[in-house]
């Protein structure tokens, strides 16, 4: 089993399912702490026994709190800190998408939320990382983007154009935050999750045959790649945005 991150703690947002539960079982799996935050306390706490009975080394603290509220951001980095010790890896997974279909449709109401939850918040969790311990102590950060961030879709436009700044946003970070800091981005394609459920469950196999390797991701397809870019083995990796798309992008569409 690898044990590449043992003694280093990380906070993962988002952390309740999909993603974000599986990227805290992975870095779990190589020997982190970890501290998972959600915004509803119930389906959290039940993530939380679900890593514990996983039997690991690493330790779990779950945080309850919506990312869009800073006091809640505050509350989270501060647990890992007195908690574990230290807050080496941020996993900034949180994201929303009221949002659908045509721009000049779109409540700007529900505009303005997702760019505040997608983009707004990620930079008020590295600002609170930062001065809590990254700043004197350095560690990794990981920015969960989209393929819609690089490419248009025309039906999640607006949560796209929210994932396109967080690309942005992190070569920013990496550039300001290096050299003791790294950032990076990673921009998955649709990964089976109720999150995406609306993308494909009608029809999976029409939703997976767009794809070269003609099945959707799921979501430890995703966390393998951060646990990648949070490790020693990416030490000369910042400011990128690596795609884990099963191919999508190289087709031209999306």
């Amino acid at each position: 089993m690898t044990t590449d991150l043992l003694g280093r703690t990380a906070l993962v947002t988002g952390a309740s399912r999909g993603i974000g539960l599986a990227t805290a079982a992975e870095l779990l799996r190589r020997g982190a702490n970890v501290v998972i935050t959600a915004r509803k306390p119930e389906p959290l706490a039940a993530a939380a026994e679900e890593l514990r009975a996983l039997g690991h080394k690493g330790q779990v603290s779950a945080v309850a709190g919506n990312a869009g509220d800073a006091e809640a951001r505050a509350e989270a980095v501060s647990r890992a800190v007195t908690e574990f010790g230290s807050l080496d890896i941020l996993i900034n997974n949180t994201g929303i998408n009221p949002v659908y279909g045509s721009l000049m449709d779109a409540d700007l109401g529900g505009v303005s939320k997702i760019f505040d939850v997608n983009v707004v918040a990620s930079l008020g969790y590295v600002q609170q990382a930062y001065k809590a311990w990254m700043a004197e102590h350095g560690g990794a950060i990981v920015n969960v983007a989209s393929v819609a961030g690089i490419r248009s879709s025309g039906v999640i436009s607006a949560y796209g154009a929210s994932k396109a700044a967080l690309i942005r946003l992190t070569e920013e970070l990496a550039w300001q935050l290096g050299p003791n800091i790294r950032v990076n981005a990673v921009a998955p394609g649709v990964v089976k999750t109720k999150f995406a459920d609306a993308l494909y469950a009608a029809d999976e196999d029409a939703a997976a045959s767009a794809y070269p390797l003609k099945r959707l991701g799921v979501p430890e397809d995703v966390a393998r790649l951060i646990a990648f870019l949070v490790s020693d083995e990416s030490a000369w990796i910042t400011g990128d945005c690596v795609r884990v798309d099963g191919g999508l992008l190289a087709t031209g569409g999306i």
